[in-house]
């Protein structure tokens, strides 16, 4: 049996598999809100992960300089994923997030924390200037109302 050529094959196949965790990690979903975006943030969170996210959306909305908001959906995120990340570390990665966007032009808003997270950083006494909202439904219904669009459902 030839180990190196073995060798060879399972890095290549880690390779693949890390390519794969990355596009996943940080997935962009165009909106049903024009030039809006979703990107939804589930399970672990860390500071290597929000910079992927950070990296990836800012890419995102260079080769779609149209985008012009952006909304970050942590409803997958609970607090057992987020405990091992500090809640001083996390207020920075969203803070970061917010201020990079905005740089950009685009509008960030936030929805989806958890009650236990909103807690964790309040009682830490951190400050976060953001557009939040509870979930991604009411964003939606803010920025439909604001372009004065609406959505019609077919039975």
């Amino acid at each position: 049996m030839d180990y190196e050529n073995e060798i060879r094959q399972l890095k290549a196949k880690i390779s693949s598999y890390e390519k794969i965790i990355l596009e996943t990690a940080a997935p962009i979903i165009p909106s049903i809100v024009e030039n809006t975006i979703l990107v939804p943030i589930s399970g672990h969170t860390s500071q290597n992960r929000f910079n992927l996210i950070r990296t990836r959306v800012l890419d995102y909305i260079g080769d779609h300089r149209d985008t012009v908001c952006a909304v970050f959906d942590f409803t997958g995120v609970d607090h057992y994923e987020v405990e091992e990340l500090d809640f001083n570390i996390l207020t920075h990665e969203i803070e970061q997030l917010n201020n990079s966007l905005k740089l950009m032009g685009v509008r960030p808003i936030f929805v989806g924390f958890n009650p236990r997270i909103v807690r964790e950083v309040v009682h830490a006494g951190l400050h976060m200037k953001i557009e939040a909202y509870v979930n991604f439904k009411s964003s939606l219904a803010v920025l439909l109302k604001e372009s004065g669009t609406s959505l019609q459902c077919f039975k």
